[in-house]
């Protein structure tokens, strides 16, 4: 897939990013989201992405097209954690498996390095092999697992959590 890039996300491409995140929330228990997300909602989370610092979001582009988006976003909300992130990479149906959430995170993780972070988390439904295997070949460990942690599409769903240090 030569012809695709990654850059850093732009407020034009949040139309895009919306329509693939809400795929995952119709559709998987990838994310917890019950209900598809507004526009509105979308570009209150987009908003905390200012370019440079902790919390940054690139996507991938197939021509001018995003097929892809990985960020890193507060972990939590209490001042201690600042130097905590939280990471998501969401990929296009028909579009996983093909090296691009793998793409999408290192650039991220590039831009990050020079932050000051000392640790990034991801939380992961399981099963889900693929993100498992995606995110412990770039250093992230197990760190605990939360079962039955959420319920969607009538079932409960366990949460594996994720840890990589940076910096």
């Amino acid at each position: 897939m030569s012809d695709i890039s990654v850059r850093r996300a732009e407020p034009a491409d949040l139309s895009a990013l919306l329509d693939i995140y809400n795929f995952y929330v119709l559709n998987t228990p990838i994310t917890f989201d019950i209900e598809p997300r507004t526009m509105a909602q979308r570009q209150e989370w987009f908003d905390q992405f200012s370019g440079r610092g902790r919390h940054q979001c690139f996507v991938t582009t197939l021509g001018a097209r995003p097929i892809g988006w990985a960020c890193s976003a507060r972990f939590k909300e209490k001042e201690a954690y600042v130097t905590s992130v939280e990471t998501s990479v969401y990929c296009a149906p028909g579009y996983t498996g093909r090296g691009i959430g793998r793409r999408l995170y290192a650039v991220l993780f590039d831009a990050l390095s020079g932050e000051d972070i000392h640790r990034a988390y991801a939380g992961i439904t399981l099963p889900n092999e693929a993100s498992v295997a995606l995110h412990t070949s770039l250093g992230f460990r197990l760190i605990g697992r939360q079962e039955e942690a959420g319920r969607k599409f009538g079932k409960f769903w366990d949460v594996g959590l994720y840890e990589r240090a940076i910096n």
